[in-house]
């Protein structure tokens, strides 16, 4: 299974939730309202969905193998 390297720009993030209603594995909502990554390598594939669905593209998925 691949393994992905997660980057997320919070500050960009309008707290839509689209990343952890896609992928709950990987995704939850802060306090805040804004969106935070559970970890920052991942092997769902989700977070590939997560990132292209989010509305400001504040994701980005890299595989590291």
């Amino acid at each position: 299974m691949a393994k992905y390297k997660i980057t997320h720009d919070r500050d960009a993030c309008i707290g839509c939730g689209v990343c952890a209603s896609i992928c709950p594995e990987n995704w939850k909502m802060d306090d805040d309202g804004k969106a935070s990554p559970i970890s920052l390598e991942s092997d769902a594939d989700c977070n590939k969905d997560a990132a292209e669905n989010c509305p400001v593209q504040c994701i980005k998925v890299e595989e590291v193998g």
